[in-house]
């Protein structure tokens, strides 16, 4: 493919200025000179038929055929009159090398004329002279005209480009770190205001897209710090448990090192779902591929109602609403819920009434624990952010982002409001029906 033509705009505009008003003069040129041409040979005309007919009257009036003939001769116009008798009067009196035009006529009148045969002949040198000035006068003005024109064409498009020579001075200053600067036309409709608006918008998105990628990056940055910070805390209890047990005298009680063991085992555990954790995160990142099929959502919120009162006997569960049917990864749906409810069960301490409620398009996780205050609601979905409560009972900070991650991947949405009776409550809806 050729690369763009990139010739100097302004040269090109003006050359081809110059080129359409040369065009222009020489066909005005031409047009002026077979006018005047056409006007000049219509002029002799009608004076070589003004003399003919002046002729006619003078021999009807028995005119003497010197006087006749001398009269009938005017500036330009030469005659010669041939008698019936053969007596030739007058002659051509011109230059050999003049451009002539002759008319011929025959007079009626009394006997000594009638029958004689007139010439005029017209010298049309004047008028080729003139025809000769009239082109130089053409020729001298159309150059004027075509110098003054490509002077005041060079100033005016300077002028008329002056928009064009902003753009580029404006695209520099950006391609150099330079940014914040805009062309802001005082007029959008017009062809270089309508281009204007198109170059600010340009660069309204690009700084959007630097900015956005300067955000990306920062929370990526601090993700990764978190995560790794997140990470140091399990990885350093199972190493110091695994030193401690290397350690142990061959008569150490058995009871201390299952003690140990299981130090050991929580820790690798904790290390695991962490881990878990960042990799469903980056799935999301990435765009989750769900596994959609019916999914009853009270059997779900029934299944987890039984875990939570197996592993946290003294929290009361209680399901309600109605049998729902929704389209959706049932182990995403699961991975929610239990996500919630492990929320609510920390938040809670282990001990409370926790509520799992159905609704027509999704579902509602309530507890009776201390609540989130109303600033905090929507800061709590963000990664690796937790409230004191519950960093205190072991919470990652990634469970809630997770959950509502998957719940808009399903095409609905989580947060977070104050529970009636005190606690919070997280409301999941738009789940798409069966």
């Amino acid at each position: 493919m050729s690369g763009l033509r990139t010739a100097s705009l302004r040269r090109r505009v003006t050359v081809t200025v110059l080129v359409v008003l040369a065009l222009v003069l020489v066909a005005v040129g031409l047009v002026v000179d077979t006018v005047f041409r056409t006007q000049a040979e219509r002029d002799v005309n009608a004076v070589l038929t003004a003399r003919v007919q002046l002729a006619q009257q003078l021999a009807k009036q028995n005119t003497a055929p010197q006087t006749l003939l001398r009269r009938v001769e005017t500036r330009g116009v030469q005659g010669s009159l041939t008698l019936p008798d053969g007596t030739v009067l007058g002659g051509p009196g011109l230059p050999a090398d003049a451009r002539i035009r002759q008319v011929r006529a025959t007079l009626s009148g009394p006997a000594r004329i009638n029958g004689a045969k007139l010439t005029l002949t017209a010298d049309e040198s004047l008028i080729a002279a003139a025809e000769q000035s009239l082109r130089w006068v053409l020729l001298a003005t159309g150059v004027g005209a075509l110098v003054v024109a490509a002077v005041a064409l060079l100033l005016a498009v300077r002028f008329a480009l002056a928009p064009l020579d902003a753009m580029t001075r404006l695209a520099r200053s950006i391609v150099s770190g330079g940014r914040g600067g805009r062309l802001a036309p005082e007029k959008s409709g017009t062809e270089l205001g309508r281009a204007a608006v198109a170059f600010d918008s340009a660069l309204d998105a690009l700084e959007g897209a630097e900015r956005a990628a300067r955000e990306s990056e920062e929370r990526t940055r601090r993700f990764v710090a978190d995560a790794a910070h997140e990470l140091r805390t399990p990885l350093a209890g199972v190493q110091a448990a695994a030193e401690a047990l290397l350690q142990q005298p061959p008569d150490t009680p058995q009871e201390q090192r299952e003690r140990l063991q299981l130090l050991v085992v929580r820790e690798s555990q904790r290390a695991g779902r962490l881990v878990a954790d960042l990799l469903d995160l980056a799935r999301l990142d990435a765009g989750a591929e769900l596994d959609r099929a019916p999914v009853a959502l009270r059997e779900l919120a029934a299944a987890q109602a039984e875990q939570v009162r197996l592993t946290t006997p003294d929290v009361t569960v209680e399901v309600t609403g109605p049998d729902t049917v929704v389209v959706g990864d049932r182990a995403r749906l699961t991975q929610i819920l239990a996500n919630l409810a492990g929320n609510a069960v920390r938040a809670m301490a282990g001990r409370g009434t926790l509520t799992l409620e159905v609704t027509a398009d999704g579902f509602t996780v309530t507890d009776t624990g201390p609540g989130v205050p109303g600033p905090e609601r929507e800061r709590i979905f963000d990664r690796l952010v937790r409230l004191d409560a519950a960093r205190e009972q072991g919470g990652s900070g990634l469970g809630l982002p997770i959950a509502r991650g998957f719940a808009r991947a399903h095409g609905g949405d989580l947060w977070c409001e104050a529970a009636p009776g005190g606690g919070a409550r997280f409301r999941l809806t738009g789940l798409p029906p069966a």
